[in-house]
């Protein structure tokens, strides 16, 4: 089967979640699979081609097809007048030896294809439609022009990241149950993470992090409920003293919508001094932060998946998060859940987690069980068995 991809998610230096998906994803199918064919389809009006992997290039079955239109025109025509055709594009070009015999989308993005090509889309969430609120305009507006509803109904197969992302899928756009397959997306697992252990102290010195901290890992934007754990931190300081005198707060991640907002909550705080945000790191730093934290708080309103979790989860990090969305669905009962909307809750169960070591040790145990059930090889076989059609 030729197989046509769209990959415009992976270009950009910073990953998003959605990108860290379409990489992670990618890279274990063309590692499992030898005998479909992959034409990956991107366009960059700029030079693009230092975010494809270099061991991507050099396989026989993939391969990369690349135009240069900018991008506002290019997504212009796709949206008002549903043209070029992006698989008859890829056949034109002649960058493609072949016709593509399915077409898949690791996201929502604006795309025109031939009504006859079959077609997969993996949906993340919808978020956008259930908390509007929590998105900018423009990003609101970007939602509006490329109508993810009418999008998701042309396709022929839906993956979906979670049964909460299938429930959602049905609920808001009555999407038809027997279209919608959930792959959970995977995980790194403790064995790539142990490879690097001895560097942990290395970013310890880099970022100059205290001995003992909370983290947080995540885009600072108001629906990771920043400003919630920013108010449970000064309760569990105020209201518990001594035992958690040496304890900071570590807020790791980019910036993103009404950020300084964030900050301002932050600087305002009697434990300001206490509370410390450090911008996007790597990929490879991000492992050694999860770490080296005693505890990861993750109390976001909304998930589809919710990755930080399972990664600290998988680093070996005691966890508390939301009660809501997916992350039950996904942390199931290898941490500790807590009401977003009730900061002396989290401030309590961090202060357990904190403090009692049975209770670290028992979690510990549960981490890895739930980790090892999230594996991208899995997710990238059920995918490719998805693309040929197979059972729901």
């Amino acid at each position: 089967m030729n197989i046509g991809i769209d990959i415009r998610s992976l270009l950009e230096e910073k990953r998003s979640g959605v990108g860290e998906y379409a990489f992670r994803l990618l890279d274990a199918i063309f590692s499992i699979d030898k005998e479909n064919n992959y034409f990956l389809f991107y366009n960059s009006f700029k030079d693009a081609d230092k975010f494809i992997p270099e061991e991507w290039k050099k396989l026989s079955k993939v391969h990369l097809v690349v135009f240069r239109y900018p991008n506002k025109i290019f997504n212009f025509s796709l949206k008002f007048f549903n043209w070029p055709k992006v698989d008859k594009l890829l056949v034109e070009s002649r960058q493609s030896p072949v016709k593509p015999d399915l077409f898949f989308l690791p996201n929502i993005n604006f795309i025109a294809l031939s009504p006859e090509i079959k077609k997969v889309i993996t949906v993340h969430d919808l978020s956008f439609e259930r908390f509007p609120y929590f998105f900018s305009f423009k990003r609101r507006l970007w939602h509006f022009f490329i109508n993810p509803k009418k999008l998701i109904k042309n396709c022929d197969k839906i993956v979906a990241i979670s049964e909460n992302t299938k429930k959602d899928l049905m609920d808001l756009y009555r999407a038809k149950e027997e279209k919608i397959k959930v792959i959970y997306s995977g995980a790194i697992q403790e064995a790539e993470i142990a490879k690097n252990h001895f560097e942990k102290e290395e970013l310890r010195k880099k970022y100059n992090l205290p001995d003992k901290f909370i983290l947080f890992v995540g885009t600072i934007e108001p629906r990771k409920n920043i400003e919630g754990l920013i108010r449970a931190f000064e309760i569990l300081k105020s209201e518990k003293g001594e035992a958690v005198k040496d304890c900071e707060l570590v807020v790791v991640g980019q910036y993103g919508w009404l950020y300084k907002k964030i900050l301002e909550r932050a600087k305002k705080s009697p434990y300001g001094r206490e509370i410390r945000f450090i911008n996007y790191v790597s990929e490879k730093d991000k492992f050694y932060f999860y770490q080296l934290a005693k505890i990861f708080v993750y109390i976001s309103f909304y998930e589809g998946f919710g990755f930080p979790p399972l990664e600290a989860a998988a680093s070996g990090t005691p966890v508390v998060t939301s009660s809501v969305s997916a992350i039950p669905e996904v942390m199931g009962n290898a941490a500790v859940m807590v009401d977003p909307n009730n900061p002396k809750e989290v401030a309590e169960a961090i202060y357990q987690c904190l403090t009692d070591n049975n209770l670290r040790e028992r979690m510990r145990e549960k981490e890895k069980k739930q980790v090892a059930e999230f594996t991208w090889e899995k997710c990238a076989r059920e995918v490719v068995g998805l693309f040929w059609g197979g059972p729901q």
